[in-house]
């Protein structure tokens, strides 16, 4: 492990031992007045200007009043730190800007550059912020924080994008597997991607109104071209709905984890209007079933896997995603009603999210799609058979082998019922979609 990640993950450990030893750390008192005062850990050294000790006096003689002010200190210091031990000047840079907000915040200010408080406050505000500096030290962080001197750190598109993966939205990825953190990252990452061929690399505190709208427009040729310009429609509304979309979240969460609040958000209320067309799945005959999907010939080039994957979604009306990754404790054959259950997988070293909270269902299973779930009583362990790699191999086996009606027929495999051809119910029928 790298020199600097060591020194990352003891401030961290640090950090939590801090935390759980005392709800009176770092708290001093004198003269009835608390005091936040702590040692600059070693590890950090000369990096931190107020080393080797750190002392700010909290105004106040509540408890109640200083732990408050004493964790927004401790959570300053913990954020630039570990920022200063974990990457180079840039993370430094975020790190002061970070560590000035929250303590322009435990002041009660709200943080902005001193050219913004000289240009948008007024003269009272101005005054209560030079009052609030009678206690601090020249060049201390509280004056620092209190009077804006530290700028607002140059952050490109793509690198507030890794933050937002790495630090803002890092707990919502704890639930899910490698497979789906990796789809999830390329899906915002794709509008990240097709921003910047549009409109050049750009500081995420430089892209303006008229940048969001350049964007917005590359997407509606794609979406509504111009009749006169002879071109065709080759995207969907959703699909730029979603890039916009993920710039819309991306820059509004990074704003307010920073405590930027003179910025507008550029990407604010720009969407294109999806068509809401009930395209009605219809389902396979019992003839088609009988004669193409279970022919001797139909499924021989599946691997074994593979062709119980088909067959039981095929039984079932699950998506291939859910058969595919069932765990061996998820599958109850030995039960008066065999069935398989869906459900979230909190498992640490194994995690896998389902895709809406009606998922979370038990399917029983009866014909072919019992006879194929018997075989693999302990789960599917073949990477090929793994969720979308799955759903295309059978996709692509269809079409080879003359299995799919024609394309101009919504007809789908999944929520069909093998032996008559009729719709499930809706509390078991599933799209089919992973």
């Amino acid at each position: 492990m790298p020199r600097c990640a060591t020194k990352r993950d003891t401030v961290a450990v640090m950090a939590i031992i801090d935390q759980s030893a005392d709800p009176n750390r770092f708290l001093s008192q004198r003269n009835g007045c608390f005091t936040y005062k702590r040692r600059v850990p070693v590890i950090v050294g000369t990096r931190d200007s107020r080393a080797p000790i750190i002392r700010i006096a909290l105004g106040t003689r509540n408890i109640i009043e200083a732990r408050a002010k004493r964790d927004a200190y401790e959570r300053a210091d913990r954020e630039l730190w570990m920022s200063l031990c974990g990457g180079g000047e840039h993370s430094a840079a975020v790190a002061h800007h970070i560590a000035a907000t929250s303590r322009a915040r435990a002041l009660g200010f709200t943080y902005r550059h001193l050219t913004s408080i000289l240009s948008e406050e007024s003269g009272p505000a101005i005054l209560e912020r030079l009052r609030a500096l009678q206690d601090a030290k020249p060049g201390s962080p509280e004056e620092t924080a209190i009077l804006g001197g530290v700028a607002r750190p140059q952050v490109s598109l793509g690198e507030a994008f890794e933050f937002y993966v790495n630090k803002i939205a890092a707990s919502e990825l704890t639930g899910k597997s490698p497979e789906q953190r990796k789809r999830w990252y390329d899906t915002k990452k794709r509008a990240v991607t097709a921003f910047e061929e549009v409109c050049g690399q750009k500081n995420i505190g430089e892209i303006t109104r008229d940048d969001a709208l350049r964007f917005y427009n590359w997407w509606l040729v794609r979406i509504a071209p111009d009749p006169e310009s002879g071109l065709k429609p080759t995207r969907v509304a959703n699909s730029g709905n979603k890039d916009i979309g993920n710039l819309r979240v991306l820059f509004d969460r990074y704003l307010k984890h920073m405590g930027i609040r003179d910025l507008q958000n550029p990407f604010e209320k720009l969407n294109f209007t999806e068509k809401k067309k009930r395209r009605r799945r219809l389902p396979f005959s019992t003839e088609w079933i009988t004669n193409r999907l279970f022919a001797t010939s139909a499924l021989t080039k599946l691997n074994a896997e593979a062709r119980a994957i088909f067959l039981i979604v095929a039984g079932t009306g699950a998506r291939p995603s859910e058969i595919a990754n069932l765990p061996p404790e998820c599958i109850i054959l030995d039960h008066p009603v065999p069935h398989i259950k869906v459900e979230p997988r909190e498992d640490p070293d194994d995690p896998r999210e389902v895709k809406t909270e009606s998922s979370i269902r038990d399917i029983p299973l009866v014909g072919v799609a019992l006879a194929a779930m018997r075989k693999f009583p302990g789960a599917f362990r073949s990477t090929v058979t793994k969720a979308a790699p799955c759903r295309r191999l059978s996709t692509s086996t269809c079409e080879r082998t003359d299995c799919s009606p024609a394309k101009s027929t919504p007809f789908t495999v999944s929520g069909t019922h093998l032996r008559t051809g009729r719709r499930r119910p809706s509390s078991t029928t599933r799209c089919g979609n992973c």
